[in-house]
């Protein structure tokens, strides 16, 4: 591909922030999504058979199926994302196709937005927010009415410990939450006591014991229903899961029949396993003001997209000139 005189075709599947557009425009030949409306399969199918570089989204299924009719020009799929489980990398490796992502340039919002929906479980704030505007404040001020619960002095157990992970770690800390954490790896000692974080090895002696639950791992097949029925029902009855990775990390159907019995308190989403459909069971929580549902905007800001774009840039100009781009995604690292 670095042999290549003219420009790649550069195919991207959603619309992306202005300036990304432009930058890409001068640097590619590109094809834009001007209606932003996600592709279908055929679609996709027909600008993988065309395109140099693809540049899908967590929208964009890419499975084994869609790889190989790609056509002999498509060299990578540079994501438009940090999570990559919507793509077959093993599948596209074989074929010679390159994947990569955005790391790193999202923590601080994901952990911002994950720390925002702790505090709108435990306080009620979704539900207040709407006591206003739907002109339900007639009785005013009551010492017992909307009463919710303290976060400061509780423990928060966050399941994988990666950046934003850790990120949300150094908020909750600076609320007063006490820090558990379980991961595949137990991060460096200098970490744990930077954040005053305990480890636990076994997840479910840590769901046990924790008020508050944070999924910040990635879905990959080890963490399909990782909070399984069985594991969420080790949660105590005033505990509240959050979740602002990847609904697939949940067993969402079991979440849903725990909080309707209540035995499990709370829940805030910003994810969830059949995106963009989200489960009649739970949209009628939120209703209930058992569940506040996000939807999937944790790392929605202004900075976040365009540094994200910066990133896929940089990836798709790297292997252009021939050389590892620096955000590369090998199936080992899954």
């Amino acid at each position: 591909m670095s042999s290549l005189k003219r420009k790649p075709l550069v195919v991207v599947t959603r619309r992306l922030p202005e300036v990304v557009e432009a930058r890409m425009r001068e640097l590619f030949e590109i094809r834009l999504n001007a209606d932003d409306a996600p592709m279908s399969s055929e679609a996709l199918m027909a600008a993988m058979r065309e395109a140099d570089v693809l540049v899908p989204t967590v929208t964009d299924e890419i499975d084994s199926g869609l790889l190989a009719q790609a056509g002999p020009n498509l060299r990578l799929i540079a994501n438009f994302g940090n999570g990559v489980d919507h793509i077959d990398v093993a599948a596209a490796l074989e074929r010679g196709i390159t994947v990569t992502n955005t790391p790193g340039v999202l923590t601080e919002d994901t952990a911002d937005m994950t720390m925002a929906l702790i505090l709108a479980v435990a306080r009620r704030v979704t539900e207040g927010a709407r006591i206003i505007p739907e002109d339900a404040w007639t009785t005013g001020w009551s010492p017992t009415w909307m009463l919710g619960r303290r976060i400061t002095g509780k423990r928060l157990g966050i399941v994988g410990m990666g950046r934003i992970g850790q990120a949300l770690a150094r908020r909750a800390k600076a609320f007063g939450l006490s820090i558990h954490y379980h991961n595949r790896r137990r991060v460096p000692a200098q970490i744990e006591r930077d954040l005053d974080a305990t480890y636990w090895e076994s997840l479910d002696q840590m769901l046990a014991r924790v008020d508050i639950v944070s999924v910040n791992c990635p879905h990959t097949p080890a963490t399909y229903h990782l909070l399984s029925a069985r594991r969420l029902k080790l949660l105590k009855p005033e505990a509240v899961v959050v979740n602002t990775a990847r609904g697939e990390v949940i067993d969402e159907t079991a979440l849903a029949r725990l909080l309707e019995a209540g035995d499990i308190s709370g829940a805030g989403l910003d994810v969830f396993e059949q995106e963009p459909a989200v489960s009649p069971r739970l949209v009628k929580l939120a209703r209930a003001g058992k569940v506040v549902l996000l939807p999937h905007m944790g790392s929605a800001t202004h900075e976040s997209r365009v540094d994200m774009g910066e990133k896929v840039i940089i990836n798709i100009k790297t292997f252009m000139d021939g050389h590892r781009p620096p955000d590369r995604i090998l199936p080992t690292m899954l």
